[in-house]
């Protein structure tokens, strides 16, 4: 890899480590009850309500339709996703010390990989805690009903809608993937150099009279 490719590798590597403190997933709830909406921020370490209240009340409102609280701590995912986006960062820019265009491509396709996983992922918790309901205890219950949110766009969920969209972390991730990807399939710049002119016809001698 020339210099140029290296170098957006290592800034790709970088901007990963920009995700870590940043929102990467927007939840919001509106309803007549809720007209300003109560959300959740999903970071990469924990998730958090919106404003200070929001989480408590999401909660409040799971107990009634039987879903689980959400707690933080007991989300595995958040042990895991920081450490994948580390090893990322080690990866990629060690493959652009190295310089070799396979550890490149191996670096996208890893990313790639890592981005699948993490939204289906996302989605089977989403599903879990929307379909995994605890109907005995739940105080409104409507047969045959989920809440699971959507993962991407607007979800109608009893008199709530739900939205769902990526936030400003998850937009950086892509951004340094892009990065990444243009780094790795460059085109390798051409060392061969031109051929030196040749002659096109035989040395005259002229004879002086």
């Amino acid at each position: 890899m020339s210099k140029l490719p290296r170098v957006l590798l290592a800034l790709a590597s970088a901007l990963l480590l920009l995700a870590l403190p940043l929102p990467l997933w927007r939840v919001s709830l509106i309803a007549p009850q809720y007209p300003e909406g109560l959300g959740m921020e999903i970071y990469a370490r924990t998730v958090r309500g919106a404003t200070e209240h929001d989480l408590g009340n999401i909660n409040e409102l799971n107990h009634y339709i039987g879903m689980r609280a959400i707690e933080p701590e007991q989300i595995k995912d958040f042990r895991v996703i920081p450490w994948a986006i580390v090893g990322l960062t080690v990866f990629g820019v060690a493959a652009a010390i190295i310089g070799k265009r396979p550890l490149a491509i191996a670096w996208v396709v890893v990313f790639a990989i890592a981005a699948v996983v993490g939204l289906w992922d996302f989605w089977h918790w989403e599903y879990t805690y929307g379909h995994d309901l605890d109907v005995e205890h739940a105080i409104i219950k409507v047969p045959g009903m989920s809440y699971q949110p959507p993962l991407i766009g607007a979800k109608q969920l009893l008199n709530f809608t739900a939205t769902s969209w990526p936030a400003l972390g998850t937009f950086v991730i892509g951004l340094s993937f892009a990065i990444g990807a243009m780094s790795a399939f460059l085109p390798r710049r051409s060392t061969t150099s031109q051929p030196a002119a040749q002659s096109t016809g035989p040395l005259h001698h002229h004879a002086v009279a």
